[in-house]
């Protein structure tokens, strides 16, 4: 029998992660070829997650439940499941019950048209629409920074082959970034239309600035593009200030009657100095996580593993 290994961060899910779980068991007694084992990371969850998942994981011998000692973030709390798999198949999904466990069967049958990884799409996603802008955003980001083909759709129900999971595991340092991770190990990447729900309770864990610490990680952690980008700016904005001292000096031969202009020379410093400070920015935080890295600061910590021993 070939082994699936499902992978399922936990942040405040108390009341849902043991139907999501229940609903992949079901999905795949219809796959009788495969077996399914299952990897549930609390992420330092403030309510009473991780004792439902100790429960399921005490008396289920295919369920383990890792406890993070403090929220690292949906995709260090993944990195952490996946260190604990052992399936040639492994299935990343969310815990709130919105990407559907019953279809996890078209992900892993998908696998066996040739693919390495496969992503569910949604025709309609059930976020709040700043959430749906967001996501948008996020694709635009990587296909610019990362290379993302265009016409791949990229969320957080996916599945893939053992081998990417090698690869991903072979990255040790801190800010992780999954879609990174496999964009860098293959591109033979494939969709399949998922049905995406509507949230059964509460709301989703990420805020605006947990979004955009998390576009920083795909910015910094796996490409220079960013820095690329800074030296065109800079070198724009260097060309057109030579341009505008050209003008400046033209004019004060051509028409002397014309008064020295402090709006343009303000105008002008404001420009460059943005710039500058832009630059000056972007180079910050690419020496600020070099620094953590050197400093080895954790890509998780694990409080402890709850393991049913046969």
């Amino acid at each position: 029998m070939r082994l699936v290994s499902f992978v399922i961060p936990c942040y405040r899910s108390a009341h849902t992660i043991g139907g999501v779980v229940e609903e992949l068991r079901s999905a795949m007694a219809e796959l009788p070829e495969f077996e399914a084992e299952f990897v549930l990371v609390n992420d330092c969850s403030p309510d009473d997650t991780f004792a439902v998942l100790r429960e399921l994981a005490e008396k289920n011998d295919n369920i383990t439940a890792v406890d993070l000692a403090k929220n690292f973030g949906q995709h260090a709390a993944i990195m952490a499941g996946l260190r604990h798999t052992a399936g040639e198949i492994v299935v990343c999904l969310d815990d709130d019950g919105q990407t559907p466990g019953s279809e996890a069967g078209k992900l892993i049958r998908k696998l066996d048209e040739g693919y390495d990884v496969v992503y569910a799409e949604y025709a309609h996603k059930q976020h709040a629409a700043w959430r749906n802008v967001g996501t948008v955003l996020n694709n635009r980001m990587t296909e610019i920074m990362l290379g993302k083909p265009k016409e791949l759709t990229i969320t957080s129900y996916f599945a893939m082959r053992r081998f990417v999971v090698e690869e991903m595991l072979v990255y040790k340092n801190c800010y992780p970034y999954v879609e990174g991770l496999i964009l860098r190990s293959t591109r033979r990447i494939g969709t399949v239309p998922v049905t995406h729900r509507a949230r059964e309770e509460g709301k989703s864990g990420y805020t605006l600035v947990k979004l955009f610490s998390l576009w920083m990680n795909g910015f910094t952690s796996f490409s220079v593009k960013p820095l690329r980008m800074a030296t065109w700016c800079g070198a724009i904005a260097a060309l057109l200030g030579f341009l505008y001292f050209i003008v400046i000096i033209v004019k004060h031969f051509v028409d002397r009657s014309i008064p020295e202009g402090w709006a343009s020379t303000m105008a002008l410093m404001l420009l460059l100095g943005g710039v500058i400070l832009l630059v000056l920015g972007m180079i910050g935080e690419y020496i600020g996580r070099i620094y953590m890295c050197i400093n080895a600061s954790p890509q998780y910590v694990e409080r402890q593993v709850i393991r049913k021993r046969g």
